[in-house]
């Protein structure tokens, strides 16, 4: 007993003792790795003068770097909208049963079936001009002010986000910058919990995403029924197409809610097509819409809402694996020349993953709906929030990463809807285009965080940026005026953090879920 004692006191010295070395080995590295930035910063101030260098190659003038990449954006992101287009196109034409219609270029990519290429010109001016003029905004600002600073990011950020007035619709710009707003407080909060200033508390749960998808879908679902006209129009078309309960039942549900006259003429004709006319009686006033209203093809609620659940399914697979197939081979031409097979299967997984989530949110919040009917006999309002929390719950069916995603993705809706609400009602000013001077210092920030914090910045929008937006920023390629300390210090980040840049790898090389409600006529 007191050598196996002997035993362990001796392994626990040992392992302190290499700890402290561990320890002690770090910073020496941060040391060092210090004095060679100090160094390169000399070395670039001798051979510049007072000016520091650009990003890119010396043997590329700032001119043809900022049009080249804006030519680079633009094709990148025009190509990944018109093929989206097209493979929904294809999946029309094969649920048609129109298989040899598929070879036919004139039915495929017409012009008056395929009404992509304003919508994709946008889009590429978008992407393509923040990009262009950022990175000449960038070069001007350092031969300007003469010196490196976050405030060149920032001003050349938020001066590039005036390409937002590329898309025509305030809606979608307002719907864009109230997601970078969102992406920006989420940077800014990582930043100063890894600082230890400031952490929300139950930060630590693990599955706060959820719970913030929960919340955000219950306003939205709320939006929907009781106040649809505070969402975006696409959205609440997307929402409706999705859905298996018409429009002209929803309108009688919130006129029921707020103690108003159902209008009886639009539900007995929508009634009447279903022809469930003579079965039932209807009042002006009545205490609560029944199911026999809501899903009148069927007597079942289980089958109702089993049928909505397979029906969102075929719905939306198609689009879907578009939105996961086609930004896997437009972005990532390489591999999927090296493994087509892997990219498809991965793209056919993920699709069915995303769209049995969207399948399963739909029953649940059918089945709440009819559920209150069951128990209750008078309808509220707040029923159908608690119903969008719940249905909510499915995102459990997602991988994790993808689920902070799809929070900060609806978030904004919900942000938008109560936007809506307080201007409506006078609480707010209604600005005009207070969405594109938001979204321009939303893009500032971004940019701040994206070359001076990434580490607080999540995998799929920074792999995102980085091949959209400032793919030359953040991963410079080789060039002749690089030093050997320059190549020691990346050989010393890869040998320090090989874990963390396999598992960012891992994480944005998963297919990505895109807007989807901003395809017009899906």
């Amino acid at each position: 007993m007191p050598t196996l004692s002997k035993n362990k006191n001796s392994s626990a010295g040992l392992l302190a003792d290499s700890a402290a070395a561990e320890r002690r080995l770090r910073e020496a590295e941060e040391r060092f790795r210090e004095a060679i930035e100090e160094l390169q910063r000399r070395q670039r101030t001798a051979a510049n003068g007072d000016h520091p260098s650009c990003d890119h190659d010396a043997d590329v003038s700032c001119v043809a770097n900022a049009i080249g990449n804006l030519c680079q954006s633009f094709l990148l992101s025009y190509g990944v909208r018109v093929g989206v287009g097209i493979l929904l196109r294809a999946f029309k034409l094969a649920r048609g049963q129109s298989y040899s219609s598929l070879l036919d270029l004139k039915q495929l990519v017409s012009e008056k079936d395929l009404i992509v290429r304003e919508e994709a010109c946008r889009i590429g001016l978008l992407f393509g001009g923040f990009t262009g003029s950022y990175h000449a905004l960038r070069c001007l600002l350092r031969k300007t002010r003469k010196k490196e600073t976050p405030v060149n990011a920032i001003l050349a950020g938020s001066i590039a986000g005036l390409s937002i007035l590329a898309l025509d619709d305030s809606n979608r710009r307002r719907t864009l910058a109230l997601y970078l707003l969102a992406r920006v407080a989420q940077c800014a909060y990582n930043s100063a919990k890894s600082k230890n200033k400031f952490h929300l508390w139950g930060s630590h749960w693990r599955h706060g995403d959820s719970l913030l998808f929960s919340l955000a879908c219950a306003q939205v679902m709320y939006a929907f029924v009781m106040r649809p006209e505070s969402l975006p129009k696409s959205y609440q078309d997307f929402i409706q197409k999705m859905g298996p309960v018409a429009a002209p039942v929803y309108k009688a549900v919130r006129e029921n809610c707020r103690g108003g006259p159902v209008d009886v003429a639009s539900i007995s004709a929508y009634l009447y097509s279903r022809g469930k006319f003579n079965n039932l009686k209807l009042e002006e006033f009545p205490s609560i819409i029944p199911c026999s209203v809501i899903h009148p093809d069927t007597n079942s609620c289980l089958a109702h809402n089993a049928k909505a659940a397979s029906t969102t399914f075929r719905k939306t697979f198609p689009l879907y694996f578009s939105l996961t197939f086609v930004p896997s081979v437009v972005l990532h031409l390489r591999k999927f020349m090296d493994t087509p097979a892997h990219t498809c299967w991965l793209a056919l997984k993920g699709a069915v993953q995303s769209t049995s989530f969207l399948s399963a949110f739909v029953g649940i919040f059918q089945g709440v709906i009819c559920m209150h009917r069951k128990i209750a006999s008078k309808d509220h309002k707040l029923v159908y929030w608690v119903a969008g929390a719940l249905a909510a719950l499915s995102v459990l069916l997602e991988k994790k990463p993808l689920r902070s995603e799809l929070a900060l993705y609806v978030l904004p809706r919900a942000g938008q809807s109560l936007w809506y609400i307080l201007v409506n009602r006078q609480l707010l000013p209604d600005v005009k285009n207070v969405e594109v001077a938001l979204f321009c210092a939303c893009m500032g920030g971004i940019m701040y965080y994206l070359e001076f914090e990434p580490d607080t910045m999540a995998p799929f929008l920074m792999g995102l940026i980085r091949r959209f937006l400032a793919c030359r920023i953040s991963n410079p390629g080789p060039s002749s005026n690089r030093t050997a300390s320059y190549t020691y210090l990346h050989t010393l980040d890869a040998m320090k953090t090989p874990k963390l840049q396999d598992h960012q790898e891992v994480e944005t090389s998963t297919p990505k879920q895109y807007n989807l409600e901003s395809i017009p006529g899906l």
